[in-house]
């Protein structure tokens, strides 16, 4: 099917709310204030639609930004240098036909020159099985584990590193 990954625009927000409050626990919880702080802060914000539905989206943003979200703190630690996705949402009728293999494409090429790598975490606790084989198979590698939420959750934080890129001197 024909899709488009495009900018996020302040009037896709309430949908992608309703988007992320339904991918709950994969994905931190949050509120529409949230989400017009992340299209204030975040390098990178997107939408995939398919005609005119949204049917996913993914946000991600590079060290030293307004965000306190303690996995991001963690590998702010470890880099200087990353992009962190801090979520990617595909809707359950849009998932498994390539769209967050074709989120990640995208989001690397615009990584390129900027840095060498990209970050994640995916829940361990409670378990997140489709994201951990996800993220395997795109290669990402786990560099740490690190547990939130007062002991309710624990994730595997994981790394992939871009192709060899000249332009890429961080």
């Amino acid at each position: 099917m024909a899709f488009q990954i495009e900018p996020t625009v302040s009037n896709d927000l309430s949908h992608i709310l309703k988007l992320n409050q339904a991918a709950l626990p994969a994905v931190s919880s949050t509120n529409i204030e949230n989400m017009q702080h992340f299209l204030r802060i975040v390098d990178y914000f997107r939408t995939l639609k398919v005609g005119k539905n949204i049917a996913g989206f993914l946000i991600a943003l590079t060290p030293n930004k307004d965000y306190h979200s303690l996995n991001y703190k963690w590998f702010e630690q470890k880099y200087n240098s990353f992009m962190y996705v801090d979520r990617v949402v595909i809707d359950r009728p849009f998932q498994d036909k390539g769209y967050g293999t074709a989120f990640y494409n995208d989001l690397s090429e615009f990584t390129k020159g900027k840095s060498p790598r990209i970050t994640c975490e995916v829940n361990i606790r409670p378990p997140n099985e489709g994201s951990m084989i996800f993220h395997n198979k795109y290669g990402f590698k786990p560099v740490g584990t690190q547990t939130t939420e007062g002991g309710k959750k624990e994730v595997s934080l994981m790394e992939y590193h871009l192709p060899n890129d000249k332009n890429n001197l961080f």
